[in-house]
């Protein structure tokens, strides 16, 4: 299912592959369905996957950029592979069956796709709308959720098992984390700076809020130290072709 217009050439760079859901009910739609109406909104993925089926559908090759992320980032990599799985980011598809998951990732393979994940797992939904999405993490190439993309604004696609795609040997990352401070719990105290030695520190408030006393002076000035100085679907260099169960 070949679609109208791409996103364009690709620029060059670490190669990588972006998950994405496509929100929609995998009980009442199919691979193709998606497929054709992503097509008809000039919003073509590479391949659009139904993993309760094995319904694969490819509408744009490898070798050039879908239209799903936006410029630049759609257009980065050697390769920057995207990938639409029927399904919804609040119930993450690798919790049920994974039909053709195995040739999918072999097809990333031969295009130089490192099974890894830099970013480490996507977060669930709607945690994923605050995912970091660091520029450092998304130039080493690889596998990323949407949500992990730079400058998207995507949930999806959601808080996915990402060793049931690229295999129980997956290196195991950092947790990610999310933009801006974590709040602190209720009831948290703040503990004071410890002062260092010489350092003449106040005293607070006592338990009954009543200000502090003036601070002693010593009768006689203490004398001064002097410091020292410091020291299967289409291959690389083929053609690739539409392709559907």
């Amino acid at each position: 299912m070949p679609a109208r217009q791409d996103g364009g050439r690709l620029g060059g760079g670490a190669p990588r592959v972006v998950w994405f859901a496509s929100e929609s009910d995998p009980r009442t739609v199919s691979a193709r369905s998606v497929a054709a109406d992503m097509v008809k909104e000039d919003r073509p993925a590479h391949l659009v996957w139904h993993p309760g089926t094995g319904e694969i559908i490819q509408t744009l090759p490898a070798t050039r950029a879908a239209r799903l992320l936006g410029d630049p980032v759609g257009r980065e990599g050697r390769a920057c592979l995207q990938i639409v799985v029927i399904g919804q980011a609040r119930v993450p598809f690798t919790a049920a069956l994974m039909i053709g998951v195995e040739t999918i990732v072999g097809w990333l393979d031969t295009w130089g796709i490192e099974r890894r994940w830099p970013a480490g797992p996507p977060l669930p939904s709607p945690q994923s709308y605050h995912s970091l999405r660091a520029r450092k993490d998304w130039a080493r190439g690889g596998h990323f959720g949407a949500s992990q993309v730079p400058v998207a604004d995507r949930p999806d696609p959601g808080g996915i098992d990402i060793r049931r795609i690229t295999g129980p040997n997956t290196p195991v990352a950092p947790l990610p984390t999310t933009r801006g401070p974590i709040p602190e719990p209720a009831g948290a105290r703040l503990v004071p700076r410890p002062t260092r030695a010489g350092e003449n520190a106040r005293p607070g408030p006592g338990p009954d809020h009543t200000p502090p006393g003036p601070t002693p002076v010593p009768a006689r000035p203490a004398p001064l130290s002097v410091a020292a100085p410091p020291d299967h679907l289409a291959a690389p260099g083929a053609r690739p072709r539409a392709m559907s169960n």
